[in-house]
């Protein structure tokens, strides 16, 4: 595996959708999760801290290309599938 594998994220357009979801839902309950901790504790560095630590759990989650956001690839068209259709 060389690092130009590693650098290349392709995601196909379910995972595309998927991280999308993932991503309102996250931060969406992350919001309501730290509101209410902050508002419980009085502490309005405590509320950021939490929302801190939910966007980062969500960029973890959203941001890698992980193998669930790759299950239906598109193939490509070569040029060779072209040449061949056109004769």
């Amino acid at each position: 595996m060389s690092f130009a594998d590693v650098l290349e994220c392709t995601i196909d357009f379910d995972g595309q959708k998927l991280a999308e979801q993932l991503t309102h839902y996250l931060l969406i309950l992350s919001g309501i999760v730290s509101f209410i901790v902050g508002y419980s504790m009085q502490s309005m560095q405590i509320l950021l801290i939490v929302f801190t630590a939910g966007l980062a759990l969500t960029a973890s989650v959203v941001i890698p290309p992980w193998p669930m956001y790759n299950k239906h690839p598109q193939p490509f068209i070569s040029q060779e599938d072209t040449n061949e259709k056109k004769e």
